[in-house]
């Protein structure tokens, strides 16, 4: 919760908007291209309208909607003017939305034709609840709901003229973001992003990565990491492709036409374009495939390396970090030793290894990953003590174990909630996971603890296999009993269509597990 950096997301956002006017900034996912101009116009009017409502600095906004431009507008009319804005995923059980829009005190939720009966329905069970009120606006024309864009017409003048138009009155250290992840209680908690954090995460995108030229399609939520692309892009003259959820044939025939030029992906998303059959078509004509959010198995990356050639780069950071800790870049994927690695720092950040107690590990061995600086969060909404328990002697702690080989890249052995202790053993299950999807019959893989009564937690695999193949189960059981040992070799292994998936496309461990824990003898997560 280090404060030393003076930017402020607002500032950076009007000047990217005002360098290139006429240039498109997104192209929406019904076909509507949005000059910078509009954007810039677009966030004027956004900012004024929930002045005109009441809400005042430091309120809540909060937005549920499918994948639209929009969406960015009112998050820059809240980083202008001070105010939080909470994004929403539309995956997010109308409970769980319900609670979030009373635990982040919201005064309103802007929603869109698609998400408007969920957004009703959270509205009356926030107000059920805890006595919520907050009004409802909608980004098109609904009857009897105000419509947040009428009237946009008379801020036409704030995109004459550039940045000035755009006046920032948010400081460096104003709470301007509430991301809600998972809570150890079962309930989301809310992580404060100041203005100076999220200005300083884009610049670590642009220091880390070439954008320019970049026409980047993201389909995964606004709401988290895909938003951080938006001001990097914007910075580079680029375009933001939005699509509403991932499909690898829409993706192919979009870069095909010459509207994408890049993707950013969750690892999931990149195994599934590689198995469709029409990949091979767009061979040499991306730039950049960006992926991050989880682990990618190096059997896979080898594979979108063959196919796509050397433009594969990896992000790592956590919601309380944006997604700017560590990266492997380009040329790093060309080395297949560092295709399990998730990189070296972003320039600037301050990462070590720490035991339990806080003490730095030696080179080699597993320690969590911890970080400090300016990038962190300002702490977790209405949770001192949970922010205090984030901490150990000034280094947020992450979760996430590894160990640093002697050219300083560091690699995530997995997440501490989700090693499986077998025996007395620690059992990673990234290094399980990593090993089977080798087999060329594997498409994907989870692998978890399961209770037994001689082990503690047995290992099990789950595996989906490449559509036509088959493996028996024995051959991957060898196989990583070969390659890690008969500690890490998988007891038992189930085949399964599809592995759970969360809404931001990662392998849900947690309903996996669920599947094989009875209530008696349920794992803590």
């Amino acid at each position: 919760m280090n404060r030393q950096f003076d930017s402020t997301m607002g500032e950076l956002v009007a000047t990217a908007l005002g360098r290139y006017p006429q240039r498109t900034a997104f192209l929406n996912p019904d076909g509507r291209a949005v000059s910078y101009r509009r954007v810039a116009q677009e966030i004027v009017h956004a900012d004024r309208w929930l002045a005109a409502q009441g809400i005042s600095k430091g309120d809540s906004v909060a937005q549920l909607c499918a994948n639209r431009s929009e969406i960015f507008s009112v998050m820059g009319g809240c980083y202008i003017g001070g105010y939080r804005s909470v994004a929403l995923s539309p995956t997010t059980s109308v409970e769980d939305l319900a609670y979030i829009l009373g635990h982040a005190e919201a005064r309103v939720l802007v929603t869109d034709r698609t998400q408007l009966p969920r957004a009703r329905e959270a509205v009356a069970a926030a107000a059920a609840v805890g006595g919520t009120e907050l009004r409802l606006a909608c980004h098109d024309a609904e009857p009897g709901i105000p419509h947040l864009w009428e009237g946009i017409e008379e801020h036409a003048h704030a995109a004459e003229g550039g940045h000035a138009r755009i006046e920032n009155r948010a400081a460096a250290d104003d709470v301007v973001r509430l991301i809600y992840t998972g809570g150890t209680t079962g309930r989301p908690k809310g992580v404060m992003g100041s203005s100076g954090s999220l200005a300083l995460n884009a610049m670590l995108r642009m220091a880390g990565h070439d954008w320019s030229g970049i026409q980047l399609l993201c389909s995964t939520p606004l709401s988290h990491a895909a938003g951080a692309m938006i001001v990097p892009v914007l910075w580079h003259g680029g375009t933001l492709v939005m699509q509403d959820g991932f499909d690898p044939l829409r993706l192919i025939e979009q870069v095909l036409r010459g509207e994408a030029n890049a993707v950013y992906v969750v690892p999931t998303m990149l195994y599934r374009l590689l198995d469709h059959p029409r990949v091979s078509d767009i061979a040499g004509r991306l730039r950049m495939i960006m992926y991050g959010a989880a682990p990618a198995s190096p059997a896979r990356l080898r594979e979108a390396r063959e196919r796509f050639g050397p433009i594969l780069t990896q992000h790592y950071g956590l919601t309380e970090a944006p997604s700017t800790i560590l990266n492997l870049n380009e040329s790093d994927h060309l080395d297949d030793t560092l295709l399990a690695s998730a990189g070296k720092p972003y320039p600037g950040m301050a990462v070590q290894l720490l035991d339990p107690q806080g003490n730095s590990v030696p080179p080699g061995e597993v320690g969590e990953i911890c970080v400090r600086g300016p990038l962190l969060m300002s702490g977790y909404w209405k949770e001192p003590e949970l922010t205090a328990r984030a901490f150990v002697n000034g280094w947020l702690r992450s979760g996430d174990l590894a160990y640093q080989d002697a050219r300083g890249y560091y690699f995530i052995v997995d997440r501490a909630k989700d090693m499986i202790v077998s025996g007395g053993f620690n059992v990673y299950p990234k290094e399980v996971e990593d090993v089977i999807a080798q087999h060329p019959a594997v498409a994907a893989v989870g692998v978890i603890g399961v209770p037994d009564s001689l082990w503690g937690e047995a290992v099990k695999a789950i595996v989906v296999c490449r559509a036509g193949q088959q493996v028996e189960p024995r051959v991957l059981m060898e196989l990583v009993r070969v390659r890690k040992g008969p500690v890490m070799a998988p007891k038992s292994v189930d085949f399964v269509a599809e592995l759970p998936q969360t809404g931001l496309g990662k392998i849900d461990k947690k309903v996996l597990r669920a599947r094989y824990w009875s209530d008696s003898a349920r794992r803590v997560n």
